[in-house]
């Protein structure tokens, strides 16, 4: 069968990316797929995409709107002119909206269009409102949620109740997304699945725990309340000043976490290491992992922490968290935005070790859950299904040595 993902810059380093990443890699063992990506930020991907899977970037733009070989900080100039103009579609409500213009635009709709037959997965609210506009109907259409709806602006949320129904499928991460979308819904018959980020296998031997190291890793971005994070850790420093906290990521916020650690006097306590493609020699160093996002999907980073057999300390934020972690068990659960809580958890991991091995080994045995190929099962029963519904057969098995295929094979395969 062939499958596309759409995504909005498959040359990122957050967590949709690596998650879908993760999917295409895990499906192309039986499936044609393809990531197709708005934009083109770099030479190279930051995750690795097996070489069976086609990257398709559909511009060579930056976010920024400049071309890869322009200057930087330079724009084209329709660009500039056209932005002075309200677009009228219905995804100028998602926030990334503000990088795209309308030749952007005009790119993604002839790729949908073009989509016809197989799967076609769209990742972010823009996306998913153009595939429900304008996508070809030859296709199976799916949106997938990497948030969750009750986040979304009114005006967002709006369009997506009403557009969504117009596609074959809604996948969400959560249980309590689920539900969102359903009472949205209301009696409007769309078909909803919970499928949850997968985590490909651990790659190498568990956490010890043993080091004095604690690891947070995200975009520094508001979203992920590191300045939260590092409110709370300096209480823990305050406590155990031998323990340091990594944090790994980049994003817009650096400047201001990095004058809050100096001003905190945590300078070589709390590091800002930046992005790294070896989070999981990160991970297998530390001795526990600390989540303080405002707001999550389903993050895919704890998930692997747990692979790790890493405990981690979490804001119990929407949404996510609770569906990961059993608060006592296999790691700890703080109110959100509870900064004095945060802290507390991260002494109860410091100063308990036999506890913290404890909860490290029942969220190691817990990830399975998450386990990729399990994951990858349910998003073929899923194609399945759907194909099913269209009446498509499924695809005709590998043709021996010196086998024909019949017209009519042609033709169902062109259907897949």
């Amino acid at each position: 069968m062939k499958i596309r993902y759409l995504l909005h810059n498959a040359y990122g380093g957050g967590g949709t990316i690596r998650s879908v990443v993760n999917q295409a890699n895990a499906l192309c063992d039986e499936h044609d797929v393809e990531i197709a990506s708005v934009y083109r930020t770099g030479d190279d991907t930051v995750f690795a995409i097996d070489p069976r899977v086609r990257l398709v970037p559909l511009t060579e733009l930056r976010e920024t709107g400049a071309r890869r070989s322009d200057r930087p900080g330079q724009r084209s100039r329709l660009a500039n002119k056209t932005r002075r103009f309200r677009n009228p579609l219905p995804h100028r409500h998602d926030s990334r909206y503000r990088n795209w213009d309308p030749l952007v635009d005009l790119t993604i709709i002839r790729y949908l269009r073009s989509a016809r037959g197989g799967v076609l997965v769209t990742t972010r609210p823009a996306l998913n409102l153009l595939s429900a506009w304008f996508g070809s109907r030859k296709a199976i259409r799916i949106a997938q949620d990497h948030m969750n709806l009750g986040l979304y602006k009114p005006p967002l949320r709006a369009a997506i109740l009403r557009a969504y129904p117009r596609l074959d499928a809604v996948a969400v991460l959560t249980e309590h997304d689920r539900a969102t979308y359903a009472a949205g819904f209301g009696d409007r018959k769309v078909r909803l699945e919970r499928i949850p980020n997968g985590i490909p296998p651990w790659p190498l031997p568990p956490a010890q725990l043993e080091s004095k190291v604690l690891v947070a890793a995200g975009r520094l971005v508001r979203q992920k309340g590191f300045d939260l994070l590092i409110t709370a850790f300096a209480a823990v420093s305050a406590r155990h000043p031998d323990w340091q906290l990594r944090i790994f990521g980049w994003g817009a916020k650096k400047a201001k976490l990095t004058a809050q650690i100096a001003e905190l006097g945590l300078t070589g306590r709390v590091r800002l290491e930046g992005p790294t493609r070896r989070l999981d020699h990160e991970l297998a160093a530390a001795s526990g992992y600390v989540l303080s996002s405002r707001f999550e999907g389903l993050p895919l980073v704890l998930l692997e922490a747990a692979s790790a057999g890493v405990p981690a300390v979490a804001f119990d934020c929407p949404t996510g968290p609770a569906e990961i972690i059993e608060h006592g068990r296999n790691g700890l659960l703080v109110p959100p935005k509870d900064v004095a809580g945060l802290a507390e958890g991260m002494n109860r991991l410091i100063e308990q070790p036999a506890e913290r091995r404890a909860m490290g080994a029942a969220a190691r045995a817990d990830s399975g859950r998450f386990a990729m190929a399990k994951v990858r099962d349910d998003w073929e029963r899923l194609f399945t299904d759907l194909a099913a519904a269209r009446g498509w057969s499924p695809p005709a098995p590998a043709l021996g040595p010196g086998e024909q295929q019949s017209g009519h094979d042609r033709h169902d395969r062109q259907h897949q």
